[in-house]
């Protein structure tokens, strides 16, 4: 069951139709202003994912392929494209830690790797 989004070519509005089946053919008229001149656009979809879905997709070789590990700023587009796709908020931490990526900045060693601080001479003793 498809929804189409349709624009007015009178009015300019943007309007969408619900149709029972794909092979429907229905001829839409603007909600706004009954005019039948309407032209079909191109809408955006999603796909959903299980998680264990997306995990995969994670470690996926191709995911790497771009990836400069030398390159700050190809560590930043990894990342950022690894954040996006759990799809969850990954905090300010991670926002500011990526944008001096971006700006170029490579992460001090304690930075970027969890435990290294502890160890680079924070003695707990």
């Amino acid at each position: 069951m498809p929804i189409y989004e349709y624009r007015c070519q009178h009015c300019k509005r943007k309007s969408s139709l619900f149709l029972r089946s794909f092979s429907s053919t229905v001829e839409p008229q603007c909600p706004h202003c009954g005019n039948h001149a309407m032209s079909r656009l191109i809408s955006t979809f999603a796909v959903l994912r299980s998680e264990d879905d997306r995990l995969e997709a994670l470690s996926d070789s191709s995911t790497f392929s771009d990836l400069d590990e030398n390159d700050p700023r190809s560590i930043a587009r990894w990342a950022r494209r690894m954040g996006n796709e759990m799809g969850e908020d990954l905090g300010p931490e991670f926002d500011e830690m990526v944008d001096r990526m971006e700006a170029g900045e490579m992460p001090d060693e304690a930075e970027s790797a969890p435990g290294d601080a502890l160890s680079a001479g924070n003695d707990l003793d």
